[in-house]
């Protein structure tokens, strides 16, 4: 029987907008941009939640119920794939309703991007309540996340919290590092040499692939070799891809 599966935290609309420009505008220096598509993919845990649903997980998901009206837009030249901006829209993300979460379930998935769905204490209340929570947060890591069996962070994020690292959460930490791979325990687990494409996403399908490959083997060094070739493959599509 597999593993249960809930992914909670944040999600959004992902809108990718490809352009062309082949003038400046008149009156200011800027591109003038021609639409050519677009394409709207469920983003941040969502995004989560739909690799591990590729991956044929039993994966249920809890998270803002506006989450289609929350959207990310991105406008992107269509041959070079250069990102011009990033248009968010304004609506607030709703709050958690913690007495609805439901802890049957085998491991719990944290995909938490600091929107205002889950504070500080809603993590560190749901990591007491439940033995195998994996945490991705873009949060300032601090003793609130003490309690989480796993820690899924990547290099930036890493620098921004070092200061505020403690021993028990050194221990669970796995880092990301792009082009490096990632490292857990002072080891470095690498990837090939790809063509990268585009990044986005690929720190949701590592960590989607991380749990995934976990709640079938159970150990962690398997999860994260599995991880890498999740990331690995969706760096080498355009957009935000699910593990194919």
């Amino acid at each position: 029987m597999k593993s249960k599966i809930l992914v909670i935290g944040d999600s959004c609309m992902d809108v990718h907008v490809y352009c062309k420009s082949e003038r400046l505008c008149p009156d200011k220096p800027v591109p003038v941009l021609e639409v050519i598509n677009k394409v709207e993919n469920p983003g941040m845990a969502r995004n989560v939640y739909e690799n591990l649903k590729s991956l044929k997980a039993n994966v249920d998901i809890f998270d803002n119920e506006n989450w289609c009206d929350v959207t990310k837009t991105r406008y992107i030249h269509e041959s070079s794939n250069h990102m011009f901006f990033r248009l968010d829209s304004k609506n607030k993300i709703d709050r958690i309703k913690k007495r609805d979460i439901e802890y049957t379930y085998d491991h719990i998935v944290i995909s938490d991007y600091n929107k205002g769905f889950l504070s500080e204490d809603d993590i560190e209340e749901i990591c007491s309540n439940h033995k195998s929570v994996f945490l991705d947060s873009k949060k300032l890591l601090g003793p609130w996340a003490e309690k989480a069996s796993f820690i899924k962070i990547n290099d930036h994020e890493y620098r921004r919290s070092e200061r505020y690292i403690t021993e028990r959460i050194a221990e669970r930490l796995i880092m990301t590092a792009g082009k490096d791979g990632c490292y857990y325990k002072g080891q470095n687990y690498p990837v090939k040499e790809l063509n990268v494409i585009d990044v986005s996403g690929a720190g949701d399908a590592f960590f989607a692939g991380l749990v995934f490959k976990y709640a079938i083997k159970k150990d962690i060094i398997s999860a994260i070799k599995f991880a890498n070739k999740c990331s690995s493959k969706v760096v080498q599509e355009r957009g935000v891809t699910t593990i194919q």
